[in-house]
């Protein structure tokens, strides 16, 4: 299939703006929500409990542990259900980010919560604590379910550590994570039916059905519902699928009142081909073309991971759609000057902002990274934009450099930030959008800032799982 300009060069959006503040409301909202539970404790006679002998004080700072990890738990729920007004104001990376953090830090305190209150309930009962912990198990009301939803945790954890997941195929990775869900669904009868700071506190109760209402709601509106009526309503197919270099697949995209999508160039969105068995997992993938209201584009590199199947997609083949997310996008360039280094497939998002962005002649300045000349991807377009809009293109082929480094190895005798300067003068007054490997970011991004280039005019995203 083939585009024209005007079809590629879209209208640019302006999504609506997140103030500035929302990022300390969200934040200050969080750190309220441990705040509460605490007070919760304290009101509860946790300090006197605590300060009371060795096996109440165990059971007081263990009941503390188990609800500040329960709030935790409802907090990373709700970072990755794809609210927008969070996930615009942060993005994808900082927000997995912060979910990590929180779900780790909320799987060791529930493993505290565990060991310290077995230990004191064995200390108030005057029994060893495997016999302790069985009756626990087997007597309390919701602790079967409970002791099922540490085990999925414990599964979705163990996913979750770097190494296993570089051993796991995207697909894999995220119906294990799913569990999750699960998890926090099973452990909830244990604290409705047994808690001392649910069953015994109006005040507490009425906190925690507040917040477990709440993120159950967000994961329904967000997560299910918006993607469900988006889909519905744009019905999306695949138009046409077009090889772009060895691996690399552009997919285009039609559907209905596509100009309503709020989509922008530079964003993802999840993806769900309805072509065969596999069709409910989700791939995220780059728009590589602005939206224009009646085609839309993604392009894809074979990574082994199911993005193979891309190639094999027939037109007609009907899509549903989860977004769009991601802040690497136009709202950020302030007028004038703009680097863009890509490497590799990290062309995609980055050719959309070529075409949207409307920088003046010799304004934009890409700087394309590729190991051979055959994996350099979307040459007739960037020649295109080169002739008719100005576009400076520098292709920097060959195999990575020993050093860690942005630049390809027969660049000898130069450093990454002269190199910046040289192929484009005036960067340091320039915005600078990255994409590629997290590796070649990280080098890239030192190097713009050797450069003289200030941390808040350098945008990237990591897409990284």
């Amino acid at each position: 299939m083939t585009a024209t300009v005007a079809d590629r060069r879209a209208v640019r959006r302006t999504l609506p703006a997140v103030p500035a503040w929302w990022a300390d409301v969200a934040v200050s909202v969080a750190v309220l929500s441990l705040l509460v539970v605490t007070a919760l404790w304290t009101a509860n006679r946790g300090v006197q409990e605590l300060l009371a002998g060795p096996a109440t004080g165990l059971t007081s700072l263990g009941r503390l542990a188990g609800l500040v990890s329960a709030d935790l738990m409802l907090v990373q729920v709700v970072l990755m259900a794809r609210v927008p007004l969070i996930e615009r104001r942060f993005g994808q990376d900082r927000i997995a980010h912060w979910h990590r953090l929180a779900g780790f830090t909320s799987f060791h305190l529930l493993l505290v919560h565990v060991v310290l209150t077995t230990l004191g309930y064995a200390g108030t009962a005057r029994q060893g604590v495997l016999a302790e912990t069985w009756d626990l198990v087997v007597t309390y009301p919701g602790m079967l379910l409970a002791t099922a939803a540490l085990a999925l945790l414990v599964l979705v954890v163990v996913s979750s550590v770097r190494a296993a997941r570089r051993r796991l195929r995207y697909e894999s990775w995220h119906l294990l994570h799913l569990y999750a869900y699960l998890g926090v669904a099973l452990a909830l009868p244990h604290q409705l039916w047994t808690g001392t700071d649910f069953v015994g506190s109006a005040a507490a109760r009425a906190y925690w059905w507040t917040v477990y209402l709440l993120t159950l709601a967000s994961v329904l509106v967000y997560r299910l519902g918006l993607p469900a009526w988006r889909s519905l309503r744009h019905r999306i197919e695949v138009a046409a699928v077009v090889t772009e270099a060895p691996g690399v697949t552009s997919v285009w995209l039609r559907g209905r009142d596509l100009h309503r999508l709020p989509a922008r160039s530079g964003q993802f969105l999840l993806w769900r081909f309805l072509d065969g068995p596999g069709w409910s997992r989700a791939h995220p993938y780059s728009l590589s073309a602005p939206p224009n209201g009646n085609l839309m584009r993604i392009t894809v590199k074979d990574l082994g991971d199911g993005s193979v199947r891309v190639v094999a997609l027939r037109p007609g083949t009907k899509v549903l759609v989860e977004g769009p997310y991601g802040r690497l996008t136009g709202q950020h360039w302030r007028g004038g000057g703009v680097t863009m280094l890509a490497c590799g497939v990290g062309i995609t998002p980055l050719l959309a902002l070529l075409w949207e962005l409307p920088y003046a002649p010799g304004e934009a300045v890409l700087l394309y990274r590729a190991r051979t000349p055959e994996d350099l991807a979307f040459r007739a377009e960037l020649d295109q934009l080169a002739a008719e809009r100005g576009l400076v293109v520098h292709h920097l082929v060959g195999p990575r450099a020993r050093r860690p480094s942005w630049l390809p190895a027969y660049v000898e005798g130069m450093s990454d930030a002269e190199a910046l300067r040289r192929l484009s003068p005036g960067i340091a007054a320039h915005d600078v959008f990255l994409c590629g490997p997290d590796g070649w970011v990280d080098a890239a991004r030192a190097a713009a800032r050797a450069a003289g280039v200030p941390d808040a005019h350098v945008h990237h995203e990591r897409f990284a799982w």
